[in-house]
């Protein structure tokens, strides 16, 4: 009879001694869990997601986003990677690799057709994406200084960039061809674009000056500046759709409009404490959007130059856009949440959780349905905004 079977009592349970002992594991106290605390533990406390699909392609920060405005699916992304993705919401297997940039990429846009996609880069070039092949149709080179912006012509293949080396450079992207470069600014170009009638360029810089272009020719039409225009570097424009009037945001906190045929300061819109990061004109009413560092987004009305709504956020406001023609607009954050805000009423409707660090993009889907956003926390997600259109 074996000693176990000797150990066994009638009841069939086996008892164990020191002579059954194989190996001994030295066990550190720290390393064990404590009881208390995972007693404790909800499991409802993980972190609020409201995305339905998130894209983790990249492998750093995210600074860029931006939808097709042709394909209600198309999305493209840029981060401190060094690189850009198009991928498709709701196709988590599927997504192409935008390589050949040397630094991070810095802004991403499709042109007016959806038909190629530009992205900017750090290392001071401008790449062009064919949609449909898939494939790089040219890289533009000339700037000798991290690219900051870049703009479509609104009916052609025309780029436009903004550079850290003062300069803008226009490039036709059909023929891989330079065709015009634009100095006098004295600091970093940090915004700009052609007007909707595609016959004007305006573009601001941290030198506090607003300048207006030819693009045919490169004149230099007007140089807006000192009082009562900004005291600080300009951070963001807008242009109404009647290419009439262009109007800034800067690091000072204020927001000036101006007549763009005469260059002259028609208007200046004072309630914001620090620097705005994002404008946006309602392609329905006749309001302005702006969010700030001072964790306020403030809708004005125009007509009156006064505001209308004033949306107070956690953190600062780092971008928005509007909702399709709706009322509805959306904000991102610093504390990384989204909100929508109704802004008839100013009231926040909805707030969109996922993302644990800054918002750096918001773009609506060609449809209005989806919302991208691109974050610090390396992920991009999308939230269904259909109920808001």
């Amino acid at each position: 009879m074996s000693r176990h079977e000797e150990d066994e009592d009638e009841t069939g349970e086996v008892f164990l001694d020191n002579d059954d002992i194989i190996h001994e594991i030295d066990v550190d106290e720290e390393d064990l869990p404590d009881a208390e605390e995972d007693a404790g533990m909800d499991p409802d406390m993980d972190e609020l997601d409201d995305s339905t699909h998130t894209f983790t392609g990249h492998t750093g920060e995210l600074y860029s986003v931006a939808c097709s405005p042709s394909d209600p699916r198309l999305v493209a992304t840029g981060g401190g990677d060094d690189k850009g993705f198009l991928w498709r919401i709701g196709q988590g297997d599927w997504a192409q690799d935008l390589q050949g940039h040397k630094d991070s990429v810095s802004c991403l846009t499709f042109s007016a057709d959806g038909q190629l996609l530009a992205s900017g880069s750090l290392d001071g070039l401008v790449q062009v994406w064919d949609i449909s092949s898939g494939g790089l149709k040219c890289t533009l080179e000339g700037p000798g200084g991290g690219i900051e912006w870049i703009r479509w012509h609104p009916r052609g293949h025309l780029v436009l960039a903004g550079s850290e080396d003062n300069s803008v450079w226009m490039w036709n992207a059909d023929k891989n061809a330079y065709l015009n470069m634009f100095s006098g600014h004295g600091g970093s170009v940090t915004c700009g674009d052609f007007t909707p009638d595609g016959k004007t360029i305006c573009t601001g810089s941290n030198d506090a000056t607003l300048r207006i272009w030819n693009p045919r020719n490169g004149e230099n039409l007007h140089i807006v500046k000192d009082h009562p225009y900004h005291r600080e570097g300009l951070t963001c424009l807008t242009i109404s759709s009647d290419s009439l009037l262009a109007i800034t945001g800067a690091k000072d906190g204020s927001v000036h409009m101006v007549n763009i045929a005469s260059g002259k300061v028609i208007s200046s819109l004072t309630a914001h404490t620090d620097s705005i990061e994002c404008i946006g004109l309602s392609p329905s009413f006749p309001w302005l959007a702006t969010g700030s560092m001072d964790q306020k987004l403030i809708i004005w009305d125009l007509e009156h130059s006064l505001p209308r709504s004033t949306c107070d956020h956690e953190e600062g406001v780092t971008s928005l856009a509007w909702l399709g023609t709706s009322r509805f607009i959306a904000t991102g954050s610093a504390d990384g949440a989204i909100r929508i805000w109704d802004s008839l009423s100013g009231d926040c409707v909805r707030t969109f959780h996922g993302h644990n660090d800054a918002i750096q993009g918001l773009s609506v889907s060609a449809t209005a349905e989806f919302l991208a956003s691109a974050s610090l926390d390396g992920t991009a997600r999308i939230f269904e905004i259909a109920e808001y259109r």
